[in-house]
């Protein structure tokens, strides 16, 4: 079983500053897993899988023609 743990602040800039430090503690990789469970829950509840694969980022590229 997976434990939860909560911090009590007294502040939103308390809650905030503790926050940051959190995830700045975290490997790239384990911010990105992050990420993507929350992208994936994200559109399970919304009910909007017709165009996303549920894997992976969306990459996007537009080419902005300049004078």
């Amino acid at each position: 079983m997976k434990k939860v743990w909560i911090k009590k602040s007294f502040s939103f800039r308390e809650a905030d500053n503790f926050d940051r430090s959190y995830y700045r503690k975290m490997s790239p990789q384990e911010r990105l897993e992050i990420m993507q469970f929350l992208r994936e829950v994200y559109y399970k509840l919304r009910g909007n899988l017709k165009n996303e694969s549920g894997k992976g980022l969306r990459r996007v590229i537009r080419v902005i023609p300049q004078k």
